[in-house]
C-alpha cells in the first residue's frame, strides 16, 4: 500500500513535469499554457490505460463475480488516489494559466473560486472517489467484490479518446476525419463503458446468484447501490453533453457538404 501511493505520488507528477518540458525542446513556439493543457491530456490518457488495463486483467481473472480476488483490486486503488489528487490540482493550474491570459496574473482565492466554480462537477466527481469510493472498496466492502471494483476501473476506457479529442481540438484538427471517427469512439466508448457498466454489473450479480435482474438492488448492501447511482449521475450528464457536441459536428458537416 504505502509503497505503492509512494510510486504514483511521484510517478503522475514527474510525468506531467517531464512532458511539459519535452514539449518546450520539441515545440518552443508553444506557449506554456498550451504545453500545460496537452501534458495533461497525456498523462490523463496513460492513467487510463493502466486502469483500464487493470480492469481487464480483474474481471477476466474473477470467475466467481462476489467471492474472487486479485490484487489489482486492491493495489491500483492506490493509485488512483494520488493521481486524483494530482489532477485537481493539474486542472487548477490549466484554468490558472488560461485565465492568466486575461485577468488572473497571480494565485490568490479568487482564482480558486473561479476555478471550483468552473470545474465543480469535475472536482466533486474527484472527490467522491477519494472520500466515498476509496474506503468502500478498501474497507466497507471487505473482501467481496473484486469483480466490480474491476469493471469500475475498465470505465476509464473512454478517457484517451476523450483526451485526444481535445487534443486535436487544440491543434486546430477538429474538422479533419480523424476528429470525426475519434467523436465516434467517444460516444460508443463513453456509452458502453460509463453507462451499459452499470446493468451490465447487476446482470453479472443476477447471473450469479440466479436472481432476476431486477431483484438484485435489493440483494445487495445499500451503500453499493448509492456508490453506483452517485457514479451513473454524472455520466449521464457528460453523455448529454457529449450526444449535443456530436449533434452540432454532424449538422455543420451536413451544411458544409450541402454549400
Amino acid at each position: 500500500m504505502w509503497q505503492t501511493l509512494a510510486i504514483a505520488s511521484v510517478f503522475f507528477p514527474g510525468l506531467f513535469a517531464l512532458s511539459v518540458r519535452s514539449l518546450g525542446w520539441a515545440a518552443p513556439a508553444w506557449s506554456l499554457k498550451d504545453r500545460t493543457q496537452l501534458s495533461s491530456r497525456l498523462v490523463s490518457s496513460i492513467q487510463a490505460t493502466m486502469a483500464t488495463v487493470s480492469g481487464i486483467t480483474i474481471i477476466l481473472n474473477c470467475k466467481d463475480v462476489v467471492h474472487d480476488r486479485h490484487w489489482l483490486a486492491v493495489e491500483y486503488v492506490w493509485v488512483i488516489v494520488p493521481y486524483m489528487i494530482y489532477d485537481i490540482y493539474v486542472m487548477y493550474l490549466c484554468h490558472w494559466r488560461k485565465s492568466k491570459d486575461t485577468s488572473e496574473k497571480q494565485h490568490s482565492l479568487a482564482s480558486v473560486r473561479s476555478f471550483l466554480q468552473k470545474e465543480r462537477l469535475m472536482v466533486t466527481h474527484h472527490l467522491f472517489i477519494l472520500l466515498v469510493l476509496t474506503p468502500i472498496a478498501q474497507h466497507l466492502r471487505g473482501e467481496l467484490g473484486d469483480f466490480f471494483v474491476g469493471c469500475i476501473f475498465v470505465a476509464e476506457l473512454s478517457t484517451p479518446f476523450v483526451s485526444l479529442g481535445k487534443i486535436l481540438m487544440q491543434l486546430q484538427m477538429q474538422d479533419t476525419l480523424l476528429h470525426k471517427v475519434n467523436g465516434i469512439l467517444i460516444l460508443v466508448t463513453f456509452f458502453l463503458c460509463r453507462i451499459l457498466l452499470f446493468p451490465f454489473m447487476y446482470g453479472a450479480y443476477a447471473r450469479q446468484t440466479g436472481l432476476p435482474i431486477y431483484m438484485v438492488p435489493f440483494h445487495i448492501p445499500l451503500h453499493c447501490n448509492v456508490a453506483n447511482a452517485s457514479l451513473i449521475a454524472p455520466q449521464l450528464y457528460w453523455f448529454m453533453l457529449i450526444c449535443r457536441k456530436a449533434v452540432r459536428l454532424y449538422s455543420r458537416s451536413l451544411s458544409d457538404k450541402g454549400r
